[in-house]
């Protein structure tokens, strides 16, 4: 599906099933250098559970125009900005990575407009070496190599794919080689200076339910970086996944579905 946000063409899946404000709304929000194709297996299954669905490819990303927002914040207005252009007045909402601290700071803002949280892959803060950086500002392919090793586990740097005939490293290598440079290096950006949670007492602040996943294995967001997260959270919740890395949408697909499910209820 397609939408006009603030002038700019933006790509938004749907699950392969055709959006309707009216129903319940699950909004999913990707990671650093990805786009809406790493939750097509979510939004399916959501889809065909009843809700609508909106996994949206941010600025820059995908197959949406406009150049990648500058921070987290301005992720999150534009988030806002996308659900008023369809009139979605409250939904669920999910985010990987840097989309969990979109989500974040979308709940921070618009508590009335959210129906429930759930922070895949998740850190405060969400500090970005060095190293990583400079690869990324530099435009070298170095920056995709460490990020894809980081952000599988052991198990899944070696093969054993939930879904047959699919490589698990090859597949997370691709999807970054895609991403524009400068756009992978803004993501990076965001998410090292995103600083709103810094006070502890605002992320306790939050009433919305909300569900932390953690993979035992994450090297790029560690799980006690998650579960630090969940305990913070007025009505958090944590569920971690033994030997699962950050790329958890891939390494461990069904686990994290049937959490999700457990977690959403119906729509």
């Amino acid at each position: 599906m397609r939408v006009s946000v603030r002038g700019a063409d933006v790509f938004v899946g749907t699950g392969s099933r055709a959006f309707e404000a009216q129903r319940s709304v699950l909004v999913l929000v990707h990671g650093a250098g990805m786009d809406h194709t790493v939750w097509v297996r979510v939004a399916r299954h959501f889809a065909r559970l009843g809700w609508s669905v909106l996994a949206p490819d941010l600025p820059g990303h995908g197959r949406s125009g406009g150049p990648a927002l500058g921070s987290i914040e301005e992720m999150a207005a534009w988030l806002a900005a996308l659900l008023d252009a369809l009139g979605v007045e409250r939904s669920a909402l999910a985010g990987h990575s840097m989309g969990s601290l979109v989500v974040l700071d979308f709940v921070a803002s618009h508590a009335a407009r959210s129906r429930a949280l759930a922070l895949l892959g998740t850190s405060l803060p969400m500090a970005v070496s060095d190293g990583l950086l400079a690869a990324a500002r530099d435009g070298e392919h170095a920056a995709i190599d460490m990020a894809n090793t980081w952000s599988h586990s052991p198990q899944g740097r070696l093969g054993g794919a939930a879904d047959p005939g699919s490589w698990l490293m090859g597949c997370g290598e691709r999807l970054l080689e895609r991403t524009p440079p400068a756009t992978y290096y803004a993501d990076l950006t965001a998410c090292n200076g995103y600083r709103r949670y810094a006070n502890a007492a605002l992320l306790a602040g939050l009433r919305c339910p909300a569900l932390v996943i953690a993979g035992e294995a994450d090297q790029m967001t560690p799980p006690a970086a998650g579960r630090a997260v969940a305990g913070g959270l007025a009505q958090g919740r944590l569920v971690s996944l033994p030997g699962c890395g950050h790329s958890m949408l891939a390494e461990r697909p069904n686990q994290v579905l049937d959490t999700l499910e457990r977690f959403l209820g119906a729509p």
